[in-house]
């Protein structure tokens, strides 16, 4: 019985290890900052400096679902997920460690990494419901519009997805913690979710261009018409 041997690509495990790279930035280093800046006509913006990492990571996502299918973007999701849990427990572990006595930034590095357990379990359950809304969604758009107007998919998923993420995180990490008043939790959960969409949207002519370059060079353009669309799994 003859077997047919899997695909190989020259930069899918490229595009997975930025993915997590981004991923894991997104979660040790944005979460410590609060930035603000002004906006004209908006006035004060304020935000979580993560914003400018998890946008990215959905520009990643887009373009796996586009090139390599869902299923090959479901095996990164995993590794994503993975790393992050990872990098989560060795930084709760780093931070618990006792410092030495002449060591004096122990309370800044807790501040930097000292992320509380209930914050890590939104952020991960939160981008594993969102990323893999958002490669459903690119996916079933893609055969829907017969690979056309990409930029609707593009937008479109990351609209769906970045929904179901901050819906997700900001409730079941901050309501009733003190950190963030109840009454404004909707007010940031919307400036969260329309800065990830705007950056999003910027990113539109690189993503077109990175997949036009990665569908050139891998000689690949997937329809996932025959996928099975459940995340529990790492098969191709």
């Amino acid at each position: 019985m003859m077997t047919t041997a899997p695909r190989s690509y020259r930069y899918y495990e490229f595009v997975m290890a930025a993915f997590v790279t981004v991923l894991v930035c997104a979660n040790l280093i944005g979460p410590a900052k609060i930035a603000e800046i002004e906006l004209p006509l908006l006035g004060a913006l304020t935000f979580g400096a993560g914003v400018l990492f998890f946008p990215i990571s959905y520009v990643f996502g887009d373009i796996l679902t586009e090139v390599y299918g869902y299923a090959r973007a479901r095996r990164v999701i995993w590794a994503g997920f993975a790393g992050l849990a990872f990098a989560s427990f060795m930084a709760a572990v780093v931070v618990a460690l006792p410092p030495a006595p002449f060591w004096t930034h122990q309370a800044a590095y807790e501040i930097a990494l000292g992320n509380a357990p209930r914050v890590i379990a939104a952020s991960m359950f939160a981008y594993f419901c969102g990323e893999f809304v958002n490669s459903y969604v690119l996916a079933k758009m893609k055969i829907a519009t017969r690979g056309r107007w990409l930029w609707t998919r593009t937008i479109g998923s990351t609209i769906a997805g970045e929904a179901v993420d901050s819906a997700l995180f900001y409730p079941l990490a901050f309501y009733g913690a003190g950190i963030i008043p109840d009454d404004k939790l909707p007010q940031v959960m919307l400036a969260q979710f329309v800065a990830k969409v705007a950056v999003e949207v910027a990113f539109t002519p690189v993503t077109y261009k990175v997949v036009a370059f990665l569908k050139k060079a891998e000689q690949e353009d997937y329809y996932d018409r025959d996928t099975r669309f459940t995340p529990f799994s790492l098969r191709d």
